[in-house]
């Protein structure tokens, strides 16, 4: 009797299980809506390319207040795993804050500010999910992203030595960093859809400054830059 009760409620659990095809009927909706199960993946991602393009802002340039633009295209190879390569422009100049420093201080606040920058990275993309509000469902991804990126800066260690004639110039330099992000990809159509990214780089790069004998030092650090984005996807 045991061995029925178990056979028969294995056969119950199967029949019953919810498939990626299942559609929920909901009377309360229109006619017209149909609510499909979490595990429907209604907009996918597999054997896919887009296109974007975002903007986006520095949050941690204590000398520097940075914006930039972000062309991006990808491929994802699998429903969770794909390619991302981007080109950044970016844009940043002094803010009061360095200004200050060299006013009341008399001194010189270090700063090295992206150019531009070409990355390089490996998309992980494992959950998926909706939201159902004022009678709509939004669909949308939660990824991750680290690869490697090729940056151009700017920076002004001339202005550390008072006697070069060139002491306002800065000083270009190219450097291999270290590139991740973490993104909400909100889909509007099956060829649309919204991002919001943050994006880290650390290089690790020279660095300015001067010692206890106010001499001009260069050493190597690790510089982190820290910016939020939004912006838009195509995909073909």
């Amino acid at each position: 009797m045991k061995l029925i009760t178990i056979i028969l409620i294995s056969i119950y659990s199967i029949s019953s299980f919810a498939g990626e095809d299942n559609v929920y009927d909901f009377s309360w909706l229109d006619s017209d809506k149909e609510i499909y199960v979490l595990q429907n993946r209604k907009f996918r991602k597999k054997s896919r390319i887009y296109l974007g393009g975002m903007f986006g802002r520095s949050i941690n340039g204590a000398f520097i207040d940075s914006s930039r633009i972000t062309l991006h295209g990808g491929f994802f190879f699998q429903e969770d795993w794909g390619l991302e390569l981007s080109y950044v422009k970016a844009d940043g100049q002094p803010n009061t804050t360095h200004d200050s420093v060299k006013e009341q201080s008399n001194a010189v606040a270090f700063y090295r500010k992206i150019d531009t920058e070409i990355s390089a990275m490996l998309l992980w993309s494992p959950f998926y999910s909706k939201i159902n509000t004022f009678n709509k469902v939004f669909y949308y991804d939660w990824m991750f992203g680290a690869g490697f990126s090729t940056v151009s800066t700017f920076d002004n260690r001339n202005e550390f030595d008072d006697a070069s004639p060139d002491s306002n110039k800065l000083t270009t330099e190219s450097n291999t960093g270290l590139s991740w992000m973490t993104a909400f990809r909100f889909y509007i159509s099956e060829n649309w859809s919204s991002e919001l990214r943050f994006r880290a780089t650390h290089v690790n790069a020279d660095y300015a400054s001067e010692n206890q004998s106010n001499e001009d030092t260069t050493e190597k650090r690790w510089i982190h830059y820290y910016n939020f984005n939004v912006g838009i996807n195509y995909t073909f």
